[in-house]
């Protein structure tokens, strides 16, 4: 479970750098790269939420998972970072349009 929940960690964290980063290019005016950013935070995400998925669908078939301190901690990072993510885009859009 400690591996599960830090892979969850690290592809969240990945993305929400990712995203932070392309906030940052497109307030100096790049958003092609702010572009790639956010493209590069939904993959991340998307490696999160497929760990997290997999943790879903094994307790849906009846294989408890140990819930920890740990576990709860990187739930937290990746509901974060979709979070930031989602921001991102809007203020990449706020930017663009000013």
């Amino acid at each position: 479970m400690e591996e599960i929940s830090f892979q969850i960690i690290l592809y969240a964290g990945n993305g929400k750098a990712n995203a932070m980063e392309a906030i940052q290019e497109a307030k100096q005016g790049n958003f092609e790269r702010a572009d790639e950013l956010i493209k590069e935070a939904g993959e991340e995400l998307s490696k999160a939420h497929n760990v997290q998925t997999k943790l879903l669908q094994e307790e849906a078939n009846g294989n408890g998972n140990i819930i920890s301190v740990l576990l709860i901690h990187s739930q937290d990072h990746l509901m974060t970072a979709m979070t930031v993510r989602d921001l991102a885009v809007e203020f990449i859009e706020l930017y663009r349009f000013k």
